[in-house]
C-alpha cells in the first residue's frame, strides 16, 4: 500500500472503532494517525525502511507493527476483523450530514437501523424522533439527508478516484505491448465527482494487457473478460470502491477512442453531426468518408479535420466550445503551475494541524512565493476563532516571521464569519489591520433564498471584504448548497470589485465551473484558495485549478496567478480604497 491507502485503512478502522463503542482516545490515535500518514512529505516505504516510523510523534508500537503491516501487505487483521462485526450499512449511514458514529451506533443498537432502506422506515414511522439526542427536526433532515444520497448515486470525489486511477495506470504502464494509454470520462474532463473510472490503451496484443489489468493490486472482483475490454471493481484499501473499465484498440483508432470515451455525450453528438453534415460518418474507431478512412494521429488531428481548434478535455460539456474552436477562440487555460501563492490556509491558532512558520515553509517548498493566513473569526468558537488581541499576537509572528523567512512572504489575512444578518464578525478598525479579508458563511445554512442573498451581497459590498469564501456552503456528496441567489451575489461582487473564492478543497469545489464562467463574464476576478488546514492540504489547489479551466478561465482571470509584486500593490490599493 502507498501512504494514501494507508491512511484510508487507518481512518476506516478510527470510523469503525467508533460504531463499535470505543473510547473517544483510541479511535482518535488512528484518525491523527491516518493524518500524519497522508501528509509524510516522502514515501511512506522509505520511512519504515529507515527506522523513523517510529519516532514520529503520534506513532506508538502498536501503531508502528500495524501501519508497517499494512504498507507490506495491503492488509491487517485488525481492520478485516472490524469490517466483519459492522454492517456495511452503517458506513452509508454516516454520508448523511449531521450523522456521526455515535448516532449511528444509538439507532442501531436502539432501533436494528443497520441500512438505508431501514433507517428511512425508522423515520416514516416518527421512531427516530423519540430517541434522545434526535427529535423531530434531526429526523427530518436525516430524510432529506437520505434524498440527497439517492440523487448522488455512487460518485465518490475526484481527490478519491484520482489516485486509484492513477495506481492502475502506473501499474499498467509495464505490461508488454501497450503503444498508448489515456484515463477517459469524468475523470480526464475534471468533473468534481465520479462513478466510474475509464481506462483507454492501444495495442496490437491485447492478452497480455488484459491479464495484467485484472490482476493489479486493488482489484476487488472481475465483473467481465473479454478481447478488447475488461471490468472490474477496484479498492484503495479503505473507504473508496469504484467500478473501472479498461479498453485496448489499434493505435490508428486511438485518437477517436479518447475522444469518443472522453465525453461528454452531448459534445460528442455535436461532432458527429457536424461529421454527417459534411458527408462523413463518425465513430469511436473512426472517421469515414467516400468509403475512405480519414487518418487521424491524435485528437488535435481530428478537431482540425472539422476546421476546429483544439478543445481541452474539462471544456468538452457543449456550452460553445464548438462555436469557440471554429472561431479559432478557444481561451489559453489557466495551468497549476501558474499559482503563484494562496490564501485562506488555517494554522493551529484557529483550526490547523500546523504552525504558521510551518505552513510557510511548506508553502515555499510547493514553490509559492507568498502564502496569505486565514484562520477562522472570533464568533466560530467550535474553531477555536481569533480574538482581536489573538489577531493582533498573530501579525506580531507574521510580521517575525516575514522578517526571519527568505523566498516566501506571508500576508495577514482572516475568514471572518458573515454573520446571520450580513454583518462582519469584527468591527472595522479591528478589519483594516489586515492585508485581506475572506468573508464567509459558517452558520444559519437554513435561511430563505432571500435573506440569505440579502445578507452575503451585504458582506460582498463592504469595502474591508476582499474576497468571498466558499460561496454557496455545499459539501460534495454531503450537504447540498444552502438557497442563495448567486446571480445577485455575482453581480454585487462585481459593482464591488470584490473577488470570489474557487475553493479548491475537493470536499467542496464551490464555486463550481457554471459559476466560474459567469463571474469572468461579469469581470468578477477570482482566486484559487485550498482551503488548508494543514501542509499537506497546501497543493490542494490544484483541484481549483481544474475548476477554473471547466470554467473558461484563463491567467489573467485568477487573481493569484500574480506575482508577489503585483499582488502586493493590488491589496494595498484595496486597503487605501477602503479608508
Amino acid at each position: 500500500m502507498e501512504k494514501e491507502q494507508v491512511a484510508a485503512a487507518l481512518e476506516e478502522i478510527g470510523v469503525l472503532f467508533e460504531l463499535q463503542g470505543e473510547n473517544a482516545f483510541k479511535c482518535q490515535a488512528y484518525h491523527s494517525a491516518a493524518r500524519t500518514i497522508e501528509q509524510l512529505e516522502t514515501s511512506l516505504a522509505d520511512v519504515i525502511a529507515s527506522g523513523q516510523l517510529g519516532k514520529i510523534r503520534g506513532i506508538g508500537e502498536r501503531l508502528q507493527e500495524q501501519i508497517t503491516t499494512l504498507s507490506r501487505t495491503g492488509a491487517l487483521p485488525l481492520l478485516e476483523d472490524l469490517r466483519k462485526k459492522t454492517p456495511p450499512g452503517l458506513l452509508r449511514m454516516l454520508r448523511i450530514q449531521g450523522l456521526g458514529p455515535k448516532k449511528v451506533r444509538a439507532l442501531y443498537d436502539q432501533l436494528g437501523v443497520e441500512d438505508l432502506d431501514a433507517l428511512k422506515a425508522a423515520c416514516a414511522a416518527s421512531q427516530v424522533e423519540t430517541l434522545k439526542g434526535f427529535g423531530a427536526k434531526t429526523q427530518q433532515k436525516i430524510l432529506e439527508g437520505i434524498e440527497f444520497l439517492g440523487q448522488m448515486g455512487e460518485r465518490v470525489r475526484i481527490d478519491q478516484a484520482l489516485p486509484l486511477a492513477q495506481a492502475l495506470l502506473e501499474g499498467l504502464r509495464s505490461a508488454p505491448g501497450i503503444i498508448r494509454i489515456e484515463l477517459c470520462g469524468s475523470l480526464r474532463r475534471r468533473k468534481e465527482t465520479i462513478k466510474d473510472i475509464d481506462i483507454l490503451v492501444s495495442s496490437d496484443d491485447p492478452v497480455p494487457i488484459m491479464n495484467r489489468f485484472v490482476s493489479l493490486p486493488g482489484v476487488k472482483q472481475v465483473i467481465g473478460r473479454g478481447d478488447t475490454k475488461s471490468s472490474v471493481i477496484v479498492t484503495d484499501g479503505g473507504k473508496v470502491t469504484m467500478n473501472a473499465d479498461l479498453r485496448v484498440v489499434a493505435d490508428s483508432q486511438f485518437a477517436f477512442a479518447l475522444h469518443y470515451f472522453t465525453g461528454c455525450k452531448e459534445h460528442n453528438v455535436a461532432l458527429r453531426q457536424m461529421a454527417i453534415d459534411r458527408g462523413l460518418k463518425l465513430n469511436e474507431y473512426e472517421l469515414v468518408g467516400d468509403g475512405k478512412s480519414v487518418r487521424c494521429k491524435d485528437e488535435t488531428a481530428l478537431y482540425k479535420a472539422f476546421g476546429l481548434d483544439y478543445v481541452p478535455p474539462e471544456m468538452r460539456e457543449h456550452t460553445g466550445e464548438m462555436e469557440a474552436a471554429a472561431a479559432h477562440a478557444i481561451p489559453d487555460l489557466v495551468e497549476a503551475d501558474d499559482i503563484r501563492g494562496v490564501f485562506h490556509c488555517h494554522t493551529t491558532a484557529s483550526d490547523g494541524a500546523n504552525s504558521l512558520e510551518e505552513m510557510a515553509l511548506a508553502a515555499k517548498a510547493l514553490g509559492l512565493q507568498y502564502l496569505g493566513l486565514g484562520d477562522h473569526s472570533q464568533s466560530l468558537t467550535v474553531a477555536n476563532g481569533l480574538s482581536p488581541e489573538r489577531v493582533r499576537r498573530q501579525q506580531e509572528e507574521i510580521d517575525a516571521l516575514n522578517r526571519k523567512l527568505q523566498g516566501i512572504h506571508l500576508f495577514k489575512g482572516i475568514e471572518c464569519d458573515i454573520l446571520a444578518d450580513g454583518r462582519l464578525d469584527y468591527d472595522d478598525d479591528v478589519l483594516a489591520t489586515f492585508d485581506y479579508v475572506v468573508a464567509s458563511v459558517h452558520s444559519h445554512f437554513n435561511q430563505p433564498r432571500e435573506e440569505m442573498t440579502a445578507r452575503i451581497v451585504r458582506a460582498v459590498s463592504h469595502p474591508r471584504v476582499t474576497m468571498l469564501g466558499h460561496a454557496t456552503g455545499r459539501l460534495l456528496l454531503r450537504r447540498d448548497a444552502y438557497h442563495v441567489d448567486l446571480e445577485a451575489v455575482l453581480q454585487a461582487a462585481a459593482k464591488h470589485g470584490t473577488m470570489v473564492e474557487i475553493n479548491a478543497h475537493p470536499q467542496r469545489l464551490d464555486l463550481d465551473w457554471v459559476h466560474c464562467k459567469r463571474a469572468k463574464a461579469l469581470g468578477v476576478k477570482l482566486v484559487i484558495n485550498p482551503d488548508a488546514h494543514s501542509t499537506g492540504d497546501l497543493s490542494l489547489y490544484r483541484y481549483g485549478v481544474d475548476v477554473a479551466r471547466r470554467g473558461w478561465l484563463t491567467k489573467k482571470d485568477v487573481f493569484n496567478t500574480g506575482t508577489l509584486a503585483q499582488v502586493t500593490k493590488s491589496l494595498a490599493a484595496r486597503r487605501a480604497k477602503a479608508e
